[in-house]
């Protein structure tokens, strides 16, 4: 007998351990029978997690934590069993912001407190001139994401409320607004950083390791009342992920791994 689940999911590649469960058998054999539904937005994967069109859901750690909460949103408790991913996020700016930063830097162009205080005279400068504030693109107002560059602006001076633009977008259209203009900058997880350089359109400022060490950024999402009710169910589905990210993690099963990951109906690049 198995057991059919639904799983929402962001195109990223901290899904990897998810997609590899579900696609390569080991949620097969552990008797379940998952079907993964690519969706665009986290709000999305939060929204059809709490009212149940999701049995799990990969998910924002701190998204977890603020639904648990009735933060921002109805109050749904959520358990993460299964951590995703740590340290999976990176700062690209664009070529003329990145040429500004290395302009009026002043120290070693790898340290995160140097590039943030070069940002913040940047940012002085754009004042005194009239020009509009910079823009930086980050996925949810709970995420690790707008927390890190928070944390890396502060600490340069930079008001994040004050001195620049927040604003939401989802992962996959962080490339497409850096191109075309609408962000200066952005915060996100691979692959969307690595495109961005791959296409000459962005520059890599920082792995969010340079900033917060040991950052959780994924969680496998479930709503408390279902895995009280399915503990057995939850279990199966722990094992399943754990065995996919022991596969990944073999060298020799990379390119395997990732050729299933770039199918179009998963990360698709």
């Amino acid at each position: 007998m198995t057991t059919p689940l639904r799983i929402g999911f962001i195109p990223l590649v901290d899904a990897a351990a998810l997609i590899v469960a579900a696609d390569k058998g080991f949620a097969a054999a552990e008797g379940l029978d998952i079907t993964l539904v690519r969706e665009v937005s986290w709000s999305n994967v939060r929204d059809k997690l709490n009212i149940g069109l999701f049995d799990a859901a990969h998910l924002l750690a701190p998204v977890a934590i603020a639904s648990s909460l009735g933060l921002g949103h109805v109050k749904v408790p959520i358990v993460a069993p299964f951590n995703l991913g740590l340290n999976g996020n990176a700062i690209t700016v664009s070529p003329p912001l990145h040429a500004a930063i290395m302009e009026e830097l002043d120290g070693d162009r790898f340290d995160p407190m140097a590039t943030a205080l070069a940002l913040s005279r940047v940012v002085a400068k754009r004042r005194k001139s009239g020009a509009e504030p910079l823009i930086f693109g980050m996925t949810f107002p709970f995420s690790t994401h707008n927390y890190q560059l928070r944390f890396w602006m502060a600490a340069g001076g930079v008001d994040p409320d004050e001195d620049v633009r927040l604003v939401v977008l989802p992962p996959p259209y962080m490339v497409d607004s850096l191109a075309n203009g609408h962000v200066d900058a952005f915060c996100v997880g691979a692959p969307w950083n690595s495109i961005a350089v791959d296409l000459g359109i962005g520059h890599i400022l920082h792995f969010v390791s340079d900033i917060l060490v040991a950052a959780v950024e994924k969680v496998l999402a479930i709503r408390q009342n279902w895995a009280e009710k399915n503990p057995d169910v939850v279990a199966a589905l722990v094992r399943a992920h754990l065995r996919a990210a022991e596969f990944i993690e073999r060298p020799e099963n990379r390119a395997e791994a990732a050729a299933i990951l770039a199918q179009p109906e998963r990360i698709g690049v």
